[in-house]
């Protein structure tokens, strides 16, 4: 399963690609993850519940940062096993690029699996692949934006000063 998407993202290309480093942020956006512990340097190792269809699993594996060019694009590839129900292997290919006063994140998504999951059939895993990227991509733009509203303007002000300080202490920047 291949498939590739863009999205506009409200913070600079070194706050997106800071935050794609960062063990707390893979695990708040990866959907059903319960542990990502690591560093981008060494890897990854995380733990994911997911339910693809009738099956539920979970699986244990490892994630591994490749091709970083700072604040630009990366290769993000894991793998895990998920015991009787099978594999589930994959990576992206991310890019960044200033927009807009933002950041147009681009990406390239290919996911295989095998055991019980593969008997699921190709319509299954493609719909659950595709809803996986799409929703750990839309949760990293909740991340580093807040959460969406459907006010123009917030009455409190607390909730950006509060995203604005963890983007610093997650960047280092103001």
């Amino acid at each position: 399963m291949q498939m590739s998407d863009t999205r506009q993202i409200a913070a600079s290309p070194a706050q997106v690609y800071a935050a794609l480093l960062s063990p707390e942020v893979l695990e708040a956006c990866v959907p059903g993850a319960q542990g990502v512990t690591g560093s981008a340097e060494d890897g990854f190792e995380a733990t994911v519940v997911q339910k693809v269809g009738p099956v539920k699993a979970t699986f244990k594996g490892a994630v591994t940062l490749s091709d970083l060019v700072p604040d630009q694009s990366l290769t993000i590839s894991g793998e895990g096993k998920g015991g009787a129900a099978g594999f589930a292997k994959g990576g992206a290919e991310v890019r960044m690029t200033a927009k807009d006063g933002g950041t147009e994140l681009s990406y390239d998504v290919e996911a295989k699996v095998g055991g019980k999951l593969a008997q699921l059939g190709s319509r299954i895993i493609d719909g659950f692949a595709k809803k996986m990227a799409d929703q750990f991509f839309t949760n990293l733009q909740e991340t580093l934006e807040g959460p969406a509203t459907d006010e123009e303007a917030p009455a409190d002000d607390a909730p950006e000063a509060e995203k604005k300080s963890w983007l610093k202490r997650l960047t280092g920047k103001s």
